[in-house]
């Protein structure tokens, strides 16, 4: 059976109020036009297709909805999209693996907080062991900022 469909919506108040960038926030407005009003709702893909990715991923912090499931899944995705180079590197440590495993269980609501926290624990531990390596570092800042929301 498929998943619910899920919008995410905002509005410009939303985004003012979560202290959107000044210059983008000009820019999606533009793009939007005088129709949209203060409290219009303002699909996220709207700004995914206007503003690009790094706008559309920021505004999850003004949605109208609850978007924690969404933030954690997608977390967990750009995650695994770069832990080919972690398991090159370290082909033995399972623990960001696990990790990005205990966090899509946790979203869909098939874990405990304290199953997740430890997973989240032995990530961080496996990032700490792989400081010198890009590619985890910049998965560790996406797994801290959206998977311990």
């Amino acid at each position: 059976m498929p998943e619910e469909k899920v919008v995410l919506t905002t509005s410009l108040y939303r985004l003012r109020k979560h202290r959107a960038c000044a210059s983008r926030y000009a820019y999606l407005k533009e793009k939007l036009g005088a129709d949209y009003g203060d409290k219009t709702s303002i699909n996220l893909l709207d700004i995914l297709e206007h503003n690009g990715a790094q706008d559309c991923l920021w505004a999850l912090c003004a949605t109208a909805q609850n978007c924690d499931k969404v933030a954690r899944l997608m977390a967990a995705d750009f995650a695994e999209s770069i832990l080919q180079h972690y398991e090159k590197r370290y082909p033995d440590d399972p623990r960001p693996r696990n990790a990005i495993v205990a966090a899509r269980k946790f979203a869909h609501g098939k874990t405990t907080e304290e199953a997740r926290s430890a997973a989240e624990s032995a990530a961080e531990s496996a990032a700490e062991s792989a400081a010198e390596s890009a590619a985890w570092s910049a998965a560790a800042v996406i797994i801290n900022k959206y998977l311990t929301r």
